[in-house]
């Protein structure tokens, strides 16, 4: 299975799988299963690592891409058609990150792994994290 992961889901995976179901962390385990991480994580990330809402043992720059290889994870960069698609979203979420997450989902017919419950709203298949 083929799925877009939620920034947070990512760091949980690496920081404390305990925060994760047993289906999640199957499905993120899972060797046969393809796991996209968003260019637009990276850039929470980076965000909140430089406001220090966000603690690595190394800058951003080194972390992702070290962490993305260990566990697997591919790129998904951000395309002009995602940056447009959020236009049409409905004003369920605020989150740029997450209104983001949702229109590359939808432009690329993706489920998404999430505990974020109001990324359903959007019509995306959403994966629990319980």
């Amino acid at each position: 299975m083929t799925c877009l992961l939620d920034t947070h889901v990512w760091l949980w995976l690496l920081v404390s799988p305990e925060r994760l179901g047993p289906r999640a962390l199957g499905l993120l385990t899972d060797t046969s299963s393809r796991l996209l991480l968003s260019a637009v994580s990276s850039w929470e990330i980076a965000i909140k690592y430089s406001l220090g809402r966000l603690r690595l043992p190394m800058p951003p720059a080194a972390y992702v891409p070290d962490r993305m290889r260990r566990t697997g994870v591919e790129g998904l960069a951000i395309s002009h058609a995602h940056a447009l698609r959020v236009a049409s979203l409905a004003a369920h979420h605020r989150d740029p990150f997450d209104r983001l997450l949702v229109a590359q989902a939808q432009e690329e017919d993706l489920p998404i792994l999430t505990a974020d419950p109001i990324f359903a709203r959007y019509g995306v298949q959403v994966l629990p994290t319980a």
